[in-house]
Order: C-alpha cells, then sequence, then structure tokens
C-alpha cells in the first residue's frame, strides 16, 4: 500500500508561484510512476505533469509546459511541481499520483493510476 499527502496549495494573484509537494510512504517510491492531475468544480480529472521512474523523463500537458516543472526525490520519497505565472484557468484540486511501471501512452490517463493522495486547493485570482 502506497500513502501519499499533498501539501503547498493556497490562494496566489495571477502571475505568482506555487510549490507542492507530495509524500511517500508505504512502499519503495523509487520503482512507481508518478504524476500531477487536477480536476475543477464540474470537469473531468485532467493530467498535468509525469515523471517516469525507470528514467525521470518528464513530461507535461500543453497548458503548463514551459511554466510548471515536475520533480522527484528518491532520498526523501517527495515528488514536487513548482508552479510559476500562473493563471486563473490553474484554479483546481490537484492530486498527487502513483502506479506501477506503465507504458507512455497510459501516462497521462488517470485512470491507470493507483494511488492518490487526498488532494490540494489551487486557487489563482486575476
Amino acid at each position: 500500500q502506497v500513502h501519499l499527502v499533498e501539501s503547498g496549495g493556497g490562494l496566489v494573484q495571477a502571475g505568482g508561484s506555487l510549490r507542492l509537494s507530495c509524500a511517500a510512504s508505504g512502499h519503495t517510491f523509487r520503482n512507481f510512476e508518478m504524476a500531477w492531475f487536477r480536476q475543477a468544480p464540474g470537469k473531468e480529472r485532467d493530467f498535468v505533469a509525469a515523471i517516469r521512474t525507470s528514467s525521470s523523463t518528464t513530461y507535461y500537458s500543453d497548458s503548463v509546459k514551459a511554466r510548471f516543472t515536475i520533480s522527484r526525490d528518491k532520498a526523501t520519497n517527495t515528488l514536487t511541481l513548482q508552479m510559476n505565472s500562473l493563471k486563473p484557468e490553474d484554479t483546481a484540486v490537484y492530486y498527487c499520483a502513483a502506479s506501477g511501471r506503465m507504458a507512455l501512452s497510459a501516462l497521462r490517463n488517470h485512470y491507470m493510476y493507483n494511488y492518490w493522495g487526498q488532494g490540494t486547493q489551487v486557487t489563482v485570482s486575476s
């Protein structure tokens, strides 16, 4: 069993920055694919960013590319999402997710992830 706990959300003005963290425990963190998803009220859960366990290669949605950075620290079992140049449309609950190794084509699909954190609210005011 993997336990994920997000932190770092909050209220920020447009153009500002936030740093989300996800602390993982209960299993071998280094063997898991890790990702961030977000969900705005009344909308589907959307892919934000992922980092592969094998290569640490990163992937981003087009909407956050060049503004957000995903990283992982295997020594501390922590996943991080640095969010810069935030926009009001980034407002959502952000979730950390983990799963065993999967095909590249599956990384952006939230149904492929077995473990989820409780979510942290990010609100960007205009």
